[in-house]
């Protein structure tokens, strides 16, 4: 038998503020990136209105995005196993809903 043990999962305690568990609804993200960070702007575009602001700004890095990734794609797969596919035919886009801008590339002369 071996004497080595498993490492124990690292619990943490989360604390959410009452501003922070109101959330903030969102019906546009922009999604821009660097070589270090994935930059996500989340906004609320109303129709007729022709600014809008950015409500909230998530900044982390590539490994996390792509984790951030994967933890949706489980969460969708987990929501329409249990309520059904989730639809997108039909919604406006690019001026609502997520939209990913690549980085503009730089002009060498």
């Amino acid at each position: 038998m071996s004497n080595v043990k498993e490492p124990q999962p690292q619990q943490i305690n989360i604390e959410l503020g009452e501003k922070e568990a109101e959330g903030i609804y969102s019906n546009l993200a922009i999604i821009t990136h660097s070589p270090a960070e994935f930059i996500i702007d989340f906004t609320r575009v109303v129709p007729g209105v022709p600014k809008a602001r950015v409500l909230s700004r998530i900044i982390t890095t590539p490994q996390h995005a792509k984790m951030l990734m994967r933890a949706l794609k489980d969460n969708i797969d987990k929501f329409e196993a249990r309520f059904g596919e989730i639809k997108i035919e039909g919604q406006p886009t690019p001026q609502f809903g997520f939209v990913n801008n690549p980085p503009k590339e730089e002009k060498i002369n």
